[in-house]
C-alpha cells in the first residue's frame, strides 16, 4: 500500500518539477546551423530568465560581444558581435537565475561559412 501511494505520489508530482525549470526553445544563429553572417545572437525561452553571464568563443578565444538585453528576467535574450564574424565554428556558452530561483546553463554552438 505504502508503495502505491509512494508511486502514485512520485508520478503526480514529476510535471511540476519538469516544468519547474526554464528551457530554452530557440537560438539565433540556431544550434549547429551553419550561417553566412551573424547580425544578432538570441535565445527564447519558455519562461523569464535572469542571463547572468555570457561568452561566445572560437578556437578557445573570447570574442567581443555587446548585450542587448540588461539583467532583468526575459522570455528572449539578444546580444550582438562587436565585430564581423570571420569564418570559423563558435559557442554560445551561458549562465542565468531561473524564475523559480534554480541557477541554470546551456550552451549552443554554430559555423559561419565564407
Amino acid at each position: 500500500m505504502i508503495k502505491q501511494f509512494l508511486l502514485g505520489l512520485a508520478v503526480a508530482i514529476a510535471p511540476m518539477v519538469a516544468a519547474a525549470h526554464s528551457k530554452s526553445e530557440a537560438t539565433t544563429p540556431a544550434d549547429g546551423a551553419t550561417v553566412t553572417e551573424v547580425s544578432e545572437l538570441s535565445m527564447r525561452f519558455d519562461d523569464p530568465m535572469r542571463i547572468i553571464f555570457v561568452t561566445l568563443t572560437a578556437n578557445d578565444d573570447d570574442i567581443e560581444i555587446e548585450r542587448e538585453t540588461g539583467m532583468d528576467p526575459v522570455t528572449e535574450f539578444r546580444a550582438v558581435p562587436l565585430e564581423e564574424l570571420a569564418p570559423g565554428s563558435y559557442r554560445f556558452d551561458w549562465r542565468g537565475m531561473a524564475s523559480d530561483g534554480h541557477p541554470m546553463q546551456g550552451n549552443f554552438s554554430f559555423t559561419v561559412a565564407e
